[in-house]
Order: structure tokens, then C-alpha cells, then sequence
């Protein structure tokens, strides 16, 4: 059997590679198609998670919606997420960034990493003044969200806080403060143990005059 020629040879060539484009093209196109209905029931039920975690962290009037937005085919579909919130009674949803405060983002991001626990590996996480704005009841759910952050999967949650009931949350208490010697302000950071984080925790509840009640109010509170 005589060879193709070099002509011939490059119509195979491209012809195989059609096929080839063709194929992976119809491929794509159904894989896509699945992964757009599993991200639309999956989308609905996390939305519901978040708004209810929300509504435990004071935000009664809240509702998150995971929005799907069509765009151009990616190696991770045909979708761009984004995240929407209203947070009072009424008002319209819109992209995180344009509604949430400094707070409010804080609690936001709680409630989002509590609804999508996973084994996936995100080793440590931090949260500053996640408790702006709320105190009491919410204070002391924050404090468990945040444990309950920390115990999935073995990982390290960082947290400042001003709350007492968040703050005997933890495994480990520093306390850091500041002083001026010298007309210079330095930091400092201390990690208290017993009595040291009972007197901390009694300061965080009733200020600079601890009283015998105070300190019986921070060592319930510790051991609960």
C-alpha cells in the first residue's frame, strides 16, 4: 500500500484533530449541564443554612442567597458565584461587599464557614472583633460557632474578641495591651492560666472593680 502524501497526511491530521475538539466539546457540555443542577440544588439549601446561622447571630430580618451568574465556559463551568445579603426587613439583596460593616462582615464570614464545614483542609482561620455589636445570648452562640470551628477536623481559629463569653471559649487565652514608657508605646502579649484568665475573664465582665461575685460570675462561666 503506497504512503499519503504530505497534503493527505495533514487532512488526517486535522480531521482527527476535529474529532478530537468535537468530542471533548460535547464532553464539556454535559459534564457542565450536571455540575449547573448540582450547583442549583446545592445553592438553595446552603442559602437556607446561612440565613438561619444569620438569624442566630442577631441578624433577624437577614437573607443570604448563593446567586449563580451565567458566564463563560471555565474549567470550573459555566458559573461565577456570588454571594448576596439583606440584612433588615425588606431590603433588597445585594453582593456582600456593598451592604456588610466591618462587623457585620465578621459575623457573615462566621456564618458562612459554619454552614460549609468540609474535610477540606483550611488549617487555621482568624476572626477579628467577630462580636461587634451583639452581647448576652449571641455572644456566648458566637463563642460556641467559633469552637465548634476549631474542633471540625482538628483546626486553629484565632480571635480577638472583648467578650467574655467568646473569649472562654478558647483552648488558649493571651491577653494583649499596650503601655506608654518613655514616651513610647509598646505591646504586649501574656497567656494566662488559671487564676490569671479567671481575673481576665471577671475584668471582661465587670471592668477595673472586681468584686467576689464577679469572680464567681467568670469561674461559671469557664467552666461552662
Amino acid at each position: 500500500t503506497p504512503k499519503p502524501s504530505s497534503a493527505a497526511s495533514d487532512v488526517y491530521k486535522r480531521q482527527d484533530k476535529s474529532q478530537v475538539l468535537t468530542k471533548a466539546k460535547e464532553n464539556y457540555k454535559n459534564v457542565a449541564k450536571e455540575l449547573s443542577k448540582q450547583r442549583e440544588i446545592s445553592s438553595k439549601k446552603l442559602s437556607d443554612h446561612i440565613t438561619n446561622k444569620l438569624k442566630e447571630l442577631s441578624f433577624k430580618n437577614a437573607k443570604f442567597k448563593v446567586n449563580l451568574l451565567s458566564g463563560n465556559p471555565t474549567v470550573n463551568g459555566n458559573e461565577q458565584i456570588e454571594f448576596l445579603i439583606a440584612t433588615h426587613l425588606e431590603a433588597d439583596l445585594r453582593p456582600i461587599q456593598k451592604v456588610a460593616s466591618g462587623g457585620e462582615l465578621s459575623r457573615i464570614s462566621l456564618a458562612i464557614r459554619v454552614s460549609s464545614m468540609t474535610e477540606i483542609d483550611v488549617p487555621i482561620m482568624i476572626f477579628d472583633e467577630v462580636d461587634v455589636g451583639i452581647g448576652g445570648g449571641v455572644a456566648e452562640i458566637v463563642g460556641n460557632l467559633l469552637k465548634s470551628l476549631s474542633d471540625f477536623n482538628d483546626r486553629q481559629i484565632f480571635v480577638i474578641t472583648h467578650l467574655p463569653q467568646v473569649a472562654a471559649k478558647s483552648k488558649y487565652h493571651f491577653r494583649v495591651s499596650k503601655n506608654t514608657i518613655a514616651k513610647e508605646t509598646k505591646s504586649n502579649i501574656e497567656f494566662l492560666e488559671n487564676e490569671e484568665r479567671i481575673h481576665e475573664i471577671a475584668r471582661m465582665l465587670g471592668g477595673l472593680d472586681i468584686t467576689a461575685t464577679t469572680l464567681e460570675h467568670a469561674k461559671e462561666i469557664l467552666a461552662n
